[in-house]
């Protein structure tokens, strides 16, 4: 979990243009995706004001500052900018009156504008510092982009995951990340999975090392980040084990807080474990679609019954 973003990384992220800032204003640091739209306190209004919040000024809060007197609104943008306020944004590159450029530079404050409409872009910031400053946490396996979906593939250590992995990559498929995946909730049903700096584009194969994928096979190869949207266990197969013969069972995994959809899968020779894959990747983009092949077999099971039934 990142406990802060820098307001210089928020500048980068959203492509924003910098009026005003010294580099260490750039350097501040936003600890929440919360932001305000400080209206009411231009008002005059401060009784629940959160300074410690991106300040966005839209077209609203634009256009009822050019009514203010400007020793009023020099006295308003004061109370606004804290030393631990952020940043303040400004939408649609509007134009603004120059007691708020004059107050951002007493305070130090880093003044931004953006070309974008004042409702995307704050969602664009909120959805851009959610991520940044969601709680991860690590799992153990490897994550492809398989026909664009997300699968991670888990399993006891040795049991050929990132061969398998590997094996996928050759047949066009992209590694997000293998080993260890950093994952983090992005809402009560999204999970998304990153690989830890260290470890990007890398494949560990035993017996050859570590690989640099997108050197070896380019950059069409790797993703930075993907939904989880399927988890594939892979476990040795012993003829006391019981596996899902129809695909009727369904079986899920908690992945950081997240109930995500999980496939077992028996590993043994002969068995070409990048093809099944890439299989159970179809079939369960074709249930998520409204197909289920497992009860269009059972239909078709249920209506061979009934007629032999009405022959005897």
């Amino acid at each position: 979990m990142s406990e802060f973003v820098k307001v210089r990384e928020l500048v980068e992220g959203l492509d924003l243009e910098i009026l005003s800032g010294s580099d260490e204003a750039l350097e501040k640091k936003i600890e929440t995706s919360d932001i305000s739209r400080p209206g009411l306190e231009l008002t005059g209004y401060f009784s629940y004001y959160s300074h410690d919040r991106v300040q966005l000024l839209g077209k609203k809060e634009i256009s009822f500052t050019e009514k203010m007197l400007p020793e009023e609104l020099l006295g308003v943008m004061r109370k606004i900018c804290h030393e631990d306020t952020p940043a303040i944004v400004i939408s649609r590159s509007l134009d603004f009156a120059p007691e708020i450029l004059q107050v951002a530079q007493e305070m130090d404050i880093a003044l931004l504008r953006s070309k974008v409409a004042t409702s995307r872009l704050l969602g664009g910031i909120s959805s851009f510092l959610d991520e940044k400053l969601a709680a991860r946490t690590s799992v153990h396996g490897v994550l492809m982009d398989v026909y664009g979906l997300g699968v991670l593939i888990q399993g006891d250590s040795g049991i050929g995951k990132s061969e398998t992995g590997l094996e996928l990559i050759k047949r066009g498929h992209r590694l997000i990340a293998d080993d260890r995946v950093d994952v983090y909730q992005k809402d009560e049903l999204t999970v998304i999975g990153e690989p830890p700096k260290i470890l990007e584009h890398l494949l560990e194969i035993r017996g050859v090392g570590i690989i640099d994928v997108m050197n070896l096979f380019g950059a069409s190869a790797v993703r930075g980040s993907m939904q989880v949207q399927l988890a594939i266990y892979l476990e040795m197969f012993t003829p006391d084990k019981k596996f899902d013969r129809l695909g009727s069972g369904t079986q899920t995994v908690e992945i950081a807080n997240v109930d995500v959809p999980q496939i077992r899968i028996p590993v043994k020779t002969g068995r070409n474990l990048s093809i099944i894959i890439e299989a159970a990747a179809m079939n369960y983009r074709a249930k998520s679609m409204g197909y289920d092949a497992t009860k269009a077999f059972e239909e078709r099971l249920s209506n061979l019954i009934q007629e032999n039934s009405g022959e005897v």
